[in-house]
């Protein structure tokens, strides 16, 4: 799934494209797509762009006379853009939205259904649809200390909840943890104030990071490559692979359709974190120790 730095770059893409600009019209490729009725999408029509937000996830296009369009990309969405007359329609395009000089397409992969298409009237309908986190971006360390301590999680919850910080998903959640040098399942109500300015620090440093590496890597074109799972990140997607740091192989956790990779010596003083179906299947054999892996 998209999270802040995928969609703080597209943001940046679109702002440099459309803001600005008549969108002539949106086509819905897929009914399913658009989850509410009024205003009708036809509203949209012959407004200008007017400003580019990001809302946790979502990406919003701002349209003349408080017309919001709130896209969320949900696991597969994912956005593209045409110049005019040049190229054909992507593959899997759900909506398209037509402006004088190119078009964005809206596209999900696979077979199930998840992106969506909001299109509210006002501030109040558009704040209606945020889960309430906070951009960690834009506060101090107090503040984020306060909405870490609010509720008793583990950090990997804690940050992955969108009623807690805004934008941090599944990728990035691995990233700033390894970063901090704490454990997945360290629990909010049990960090010193150290370890808690330790990732506050991480997680601004590693948005920040990855904000600027993927608007590098663009080139000033719009990002086409957009996936959670990168070669240069640290453990993210890398399990079994050496952790940049220590060397030692990256861990996992594999819960439903997710899992949390991490670094065993770097983050968890070398304890191998159990993992529900392996531990279950192992037993007595499970490794405690990343030094009992060999």
């Amino acid at each position: 799934m998209p999270e802040l730095p995928d969609i703080e770059v597209y943001r940046e893409s679109l702002e440099a494209r459309i803001e600005g600009r008549v969108l002539n019209g949106v086509r819905l490729k897929n009914p399913f797509l658009l989850r509410t009725a009024v205003p009708p999408i036809a509203d949209a029509a012959s407004r200008r762009v007017t400003s580019l937000r990001r809302l946790g996830k979502r990406i919003v296009i701002g349209l003349e006379g408080g017309i919001f369009l709130v896209i969320h990309l949900m696991i597969a969405g994912r956005l593209h853009w045409r110049e005019a007359g040049a190229g054909k329609e992507p593959r899997n395009a759900l909506a398209a939205f037509e402006f004088d000089d190119g078009t964005l397409y809206l596209t999900e992969a696979g077979s199930k259904r998840r992106a969506s298409l909001h299109v509210v009237a006002g501030e109040d309908a558009l704040h209606a649809l945020d889960p309430g986190g906070i951009d960690v971006m834009s506060i101090d360390a107090t503040s984020f200390a306060r909405a870490l301590r609010a509720r008793n999680h583990t950090l990997k919850r804690a940050l992955t909840d969108p009623h807690i910080f805004s934008g941090i998903g599944n990728a990035y959640s691995d990233e700033i943890l390894h970063a901090a040098k704490l454990s997945p399942l360290a629990l909010t109500s049990k960090l010193s104030d150290g370890e808690v300015a330790r990732l506050f620090a991480a997680t601004r440093a590693t948005l920040a990071l990855w904000v600027a590496r993927l608007r590098e890597d663009a080139h000033g074109k719009f990002p086409e490559k957009v996936t959670a799972f990168r070669e240069d990140m640290a453990v993210h997607g890398r399990y079994g692979k050496p952790c940049p740091v220590c060397g030692a192989p990256v861990q996992r956790i594999v819960y439903a359709d997710n899992e949390t990779n991490y670094c065993a010596r770097c983050q968890t003083g070398g304890r191998i974190l159990a993992d529900r179906a392996l531990s279950r299947l192992l037993h007595d054999d499970w490794p405690r120790n990343i030094d009992e892996l060999g």
